[in-house]
């Protein structure tokens, strides 16, 4: 992540896009500081050649890992200028139409998004119902969760967004 003006365009996660202007201990540059009193307000975006929607991303790693075919960098590589930009929607829809191809469904699908700010809650639910519409799958076959790293490592420090994805696939 980076302030938006050098990201170039914002923080999209699980199809919701995230304009937080609230950046406590954060220098002019969106840098963490670790003094309260440093306080400036920057909103943050990230830095990816697609529009790096760190969720949709890491379901389509695992939906590929589960069907033991390449990674989400070599379907879509960061080379190819036809992802400059893309909706990472369309690299789930992707997903969804392989894991058809091979004659599998979501099984379950557990996220584990993890950010220190902003906080995401209230858009968890938008989040899975954008997930579930995505996959064609039920609400009762995906969760999402969230948790921070309490301000240690790149995570904490508002340098970067991480998630986790654990995905059972069922036969049709």
């Amino acid at each position: 992540m980076a302030p938006i003006e050098e990201a170039g365009q914002p923080i999209v996660i699980g199809g919701v896009v995230i304009e937080h202007k609230d950046q406590k201990w954060t220098d002019k540059e969106g840098k963490y500081t670790g003094t309260p009193g440093a306080l400036y307000s920057t909103q943050l975006g990230v830095v990816a050649h697609s529009d790096g929607d760190v969720i949709y991303h890491s379901i389509v790693d695992a939906i590929f890992g589960a069907l033991t075919l390449p990674d989400i960098g070599q379907v879509f590589q960061d080379t190819d200028p036809r992802w400059k930009g893309c909706d990472s929607s369309k690299f789930m829809t992707h997903a969804r139409e392989v894991m058809q191809y091979y004659g599998y469904k979501i099984g379950n699908l557990d996220v584990t998004l993890i950010l220190e700010r902003p906080k995401v809650a209230s858009m968890k639910p938008q989040m899975k119902e954008n997930i579930v519409r995505l996959l064609g799958t039920t609400d009762g076959r995906v969760n999402v969760k969230a948790r921070t790293h309490e301000k240690m490592d790149s995570v904490g420090e508002l340098r970067s967004v991480s998630c986790h994805v654990v995905v059972t696939l069922e036969k049709e």
